[in-house]
């Protein structure tokens, strides 16, 4: 299969910062259920937790105190919003916020209990490479938890999709991401889907599972 990268980094970093200012406002509602839904996922693991794409913060209060948190974005200026948050919340389980590029983890292999990344894989340029090195870092048994949009195969949605592309893009996403790409990438790698839910309030989002093979 050949992935054409239709993003680039350096867009998209400019894209979310951006975005940083008006962030919280513009899609803290909006995402308030996936994030919930993908810290509960990971609290039944605990441990060490690397959330990919922690953007301005807004999961990092929700986590258990016995948690060891870990993230990063590509963004400087949202993260820079997400140490504030974490000064301000008194936070002590957050040992590391970081500019990273999810594509290019500067971690060892094995190093997390868990990987969160939230709406980060329809806005990375190459989705599978990301999730290789999300595989790459986490501990055999461990899991992946993805919230994600997952799009069309066919149709007058699918249509669409592909339509807003060139819009969406700059914007720092992409609208066409179908589910047979999770699929394939998921048949060539060490894992096995555990869970793929969608969330409310209209099914637009998913919560994604993977399990790492022992």
């Amino acid at each position: 299969m050949t992935i054409v990268a239709d993003l680039d980094r350096d867009r998209v970093a400019a894209a979310y910062g951006r975005w940083a200012p008006i962030y919280d406002v513009v899609f803290g509602p909006v995402f308030s259920q996936g994030r919930r839904a993908a810290v509960a996922a990971a609290e039944r693991i605990g441990g060490r937790i690397l959330e990919v794409g922690v953007g301005t913060g807004l999961s990092l209060g929700q986590y258990a105190a016995s948690d060891r948190i870990v993230g990063i974005d590509i963004s400087e200026p949202m993260l820079g919003k997400a140490r504030q948050r974490v000064q301000r919340l008194g936070l002590k389980n957050i040992e590391t916020i970081a500019v990273m590029d999810a594509e290019r983890l500067e971690f060892p292999d094995a190093a997390f209990d868990v990987v969160v990344a939230q709406y980060v894989v329809t806005a990375v340029p190459n989705p599978e490479k990301a999730l290789d090195e999300f595989v790459r870092v986490v501990k055999p048994g461990g899991e992946i938890v993805l919230t994600s949009r997952v799009g069309a195969e066919t149709g007058l949605r699918g249509v669409l999709e592909k339509w807003l592309m060139p819009v969406t893009s700059r914007l720092g996403w992409r609208t066409e991401f179908p589910w047979k790409r999770y699929e394939e990438w998921a048949a060539r790698s060490p894992v096995r889907l555990l869970e793929r839910r969608a969330l409310p309030p209209l099914g637009h989002f998913w919560l994604i599972r993977f399990g790492k093979d022992q």
